[in-house]
């Protein structure tokens, strides 16, 4: 095993650290961004099942009360910080699922088995119950990906 160079930051180029706002996305609730890029890095925060806002009335609406509906959403809301952020699905490096019911990785499953049909390679995967959710919102999903 060769050995690694030893870390200087001091010897590597500085990359900005970049907010990703899609257009029409909502403003977050808190001082967060939708997604960060450093380099060719770029980190998409959990995303949930909200509807692309409309402008009307300012409040963010669930794309629906079922799983397969607000799943369908969060993936359209993670394609989006994606896309911003000048990523696909096949930049992606990992994905983490956050379910808040033990009985939805099932459905869960053939959801994403359709989503992600036509890659080529399915990125890494992680999928949780998770039940600090607000109320009503069933699947929360964040993604790595790396550029190039």
């Amino acid at each position: 095993m060769s050995e690694l160079p030893e870390h200087n930051p001091t010897q590597l180029p500085h990359l900005p650290k970049t907010a990703i706002v899609p257009a029409g996305a909502s403003e977050p609730p808190a001082k967060f961004s939708h997604g960060v890029r450093k380099g060719n890095i770029l980190q998409v925060a959990g995303q949930v099942g909200f509807l692309p806002a409309d402008g009307t009335d300012g409040q963010r609406k669930l794309a629906g009360p079922s799983l397969a509906e607000q799943t369908q959403a969060t993936f359209a809301n993670v394609q989006a910080v994606l896309e911003a952020g000048g990523a696909t699905w096949e930049d992606v490096l990992m994905i983490r699922v956050y379910l808040t019911d033990t009985g939805h990785f099932a459905e869960f499953n053939q959801i994403w088995n359709d989503y992600f049909a036509g890659l080529k390679e399915a990125p890494a995967a992680r999928t949780t119950v998770y039940v600090g959710l607000p109320a009503g919102h069933l699947v929360e999903i964040d993604a790595l990906a790396v550029l190039g």
